[in-house]
């Protein structure tokens, strides 16, 4: 077993979950478990909202924008907190808003082109479409942040 795993399981077992959830840490799969907890949260609530708008009568494209934006909010806020905790990006904090909203425009970009593909080209229902994009763009999601919160180089 790889000392990432070793050291996971060891806090499960010792039931250290200030440790596993918010101390910082350079441990990169505890950080994606810790961001699938956060992509998890804001996915809930992009979903929730994507269905409570469309079941009002929103076309389901549009409801996917309003989702994506309340989304993008919860995982600002938990992936400063949770997944990426006492990591500073290398740049001010309105460089790194900006960056953040870039990526998640990206990331809405994907998803409304995945769901209408899925949706509309492959005839897979508007909920399952959404579920199955959110995998994809999670993915883009974490490596694209973690890039943004890595360390700088020591200069010599």
């Amino acid at each position: 077993m790889t000392g990432s795993w070793a050291q996971i399981f060891s806090l499960l077992k010792a039931w250290r979950w200030r440790e596993l959830l918010y101390k910082p840490t350079d441990n990169a799969t505890l950080q994606f478990l810790r961001y699938i907890i956060v992509g998890g949260c804001a996915f809930i609530t992009d979903f929730c909202t994507v269905w409570l708008l469309k079941e009002l009568g929103l076309h389901y494209l549009v409801a996917g924008v309003f989702g994506f934006i309340l989304g993008v909010i919860v995982n600002y806020i938990l992936s400063k907190t949770l997944a990426f905790s006492g990591k500073k990006a290398n740049m001010s904090a309105q460089m790194e808003f900006v960056l953040f909203i870039v990526i998640s425009l990206i990331g809405l970009g994907l998803t409304e082109l995945l769901m209408w593909a899925f949706t509309d080209g492959l005839g897979l229902f508007y909920l399952l479409s959404k579920a199955i994009a959110a995998v994809i763009v999670l993915l883009w999601n974490f490596f694209a942040k973690k890039l943004m919160y890595r360390k700088k180089p020591d200069k010599e």
